[in-house]
């Protein structure tokens, strides 16, 4: 999945690393994690368009990985705090 998600140019780093912006994949009870931290060079960009916010771009960001994810044959899920989405370990069913 991570290999996945470098060929389709999307930076993953470390999940240990909490600062450097990019994706984070992690293991949860239900799967895999994908979230995403934005740079503050991202977040100024955003500021300074008018319509845009940072949340709209994580929404965007999420979209873009759940939508390659899902052409790969995985099945995913927003995670509860709706910061990043959730790939489900086969035999997993979503959540309510």
């Amino acid at each position: 999945m991570c290999h996945a998600l470098k060929l389709a140019g999307f930076h993953v780093v470390d999940q240990a690393d909490d600062t450097t912006p990019g994706l984070r994949v992690s293991e949860a009870p239900e799967g895999v994690v994908v979230s995403w931290t934005a740079s503050h060079g991202f977040l100024a960009l955003a500021a300074d368009q008018r319509g845009a916010s940072s949340d709209g771009m994580r929404l965007v960001v999420q979209a873009a990985v759940a939508g390659l994810l899902v052409q790969r044959g995985h099945t995913v899920a927003e995670t509860p705090d709706r910061n990043g989405v959730v790939v489900l370990a086969e035999g997993s069913a979503a959540g309510p």
